[in-house]
């Protein structure tokens, strides 16, 4: 069984694994997370789909992703999460996934979902077995550690994607999320998607269009997505990651994404002239409403 090894520790997140769960601790306790740990709750009837998280250094978007899988372990762990991130170096397919294997983190090895993902392979002609572009790539390894925080059981299924043409980003965003969701039926599963916002603007600036972009995704309009971010020229990394994620949670009875915190590096460092957006959302069924 092959191990893909850790391409960022020790630069994104801290190699020492006492030191990486204190890090994961203060995610949760800090200013923009949560402000408590996580609980694992029983699995009742799950309501979260998905869930958007940022893919930054742990001191920059740690709190974001804190507050994602806060609501993850409250709603009750999944069995199985797909992450759906960009392949910033662009190497390889430009849709690939992994079926097999495991994933090496200083907190230990996770497991893949290999059956679930063979299904979600043979469900689309887009998607290339390729695991060439996942070695170096960090927008999917920077969410393991806070998975396995919560439980090493959850096993995981890795798929990233290239920079595409826009027309291609929506057959993508359309096949590939109901082959997801096609896969996914009937199993304990989530779809998470990997994407920081706005890259290196001021502010108010970055804020102004990020909010354009996060209100597409809350109303799980995966086309808007695309078209906001095309046409207001938002630096999203992940809009594609993001759309293909939004159109599975929607197959999966997905009904709309709720924003759980929004911040930039500015408010972090403090210098606020050359910023990125970092926002956490969470795609709930609305189980419970009239």
């Amino acid at each position: 069984m092959s191990v893909r090894k850790p391409a960022v520790a020790g630069m994104f997140y801290d190699a020492d694994p006492e030191d990486l769960r204190e890090s994961i601790d203060a995610c949760f306790l800090g200013p923009y997370g949560p402000g408590k740990l996580p609980l694992a709750a029983p699995v009742v009837t799950r309501d979260i789909v998905g869930l958007v998280v940022p893919h930054a250094g742990y001191r920059f978007s740690g709190y974001a992703a804190a507050s994602a899988y806060y609501e993850l372990s409250e709603d009750g762990l999944p069995d199985t999460a797909v992450l759906i991130g960009p392949s910033h170096r662009g190497i390889g397919s430009p849709a690939a996934i992994m079926t097999s294997g495991t994933w090496l983190t200083p907190l230990g090895e996770t497991e893949l979902d290999s059956e679930t993902a063979r299904s979600i392979l043979a469900g689309s002609n887009l998607l290339n077995e390729d695991e060439r572009p996942h070695l170096p790539e960090h927008s999917l390894e920077v969410q393991v550690p806070f998975l396995q925080y919560l439980s090493p059981k959850i096993k995981i299924i890795p798929i990233l994607f290239a920079i595409v043409t826009w027309e291609e980003a929506r057959v993508y965003a359309e096949e590939l999320g109901r082959a997801i969701a096609s896969a996914l039926e009937g199993k304990n599963a989530i779809v998470i998607a990997s994407t920081d916002l706005t890259h290196y603007e001021p502010k108010s600036e970055a804020a102004k269009k990020d909010r354009q972009a996060i209100s597409a995704m809350e109303a799980l309009d995966y086309i808007g997505l695309l078209e906001t971010v095309a046409n207001v020229d938002i630096t999203m990394c992940g809009v594609v990651p993001t759309a293909v994620a939004l159109s599975a949670c929607a197959a999966m009875g997905g009904k709309r994404a709720e924003l759980l915190t929004y911040y930039s590096s500015g408010d972090i460092i403090g210098d606020t002239s050359q910023v990125v957006g970092y926002g956490a959302l969470k795609v709930v069924k609305g189980i419970g409403e009239d």
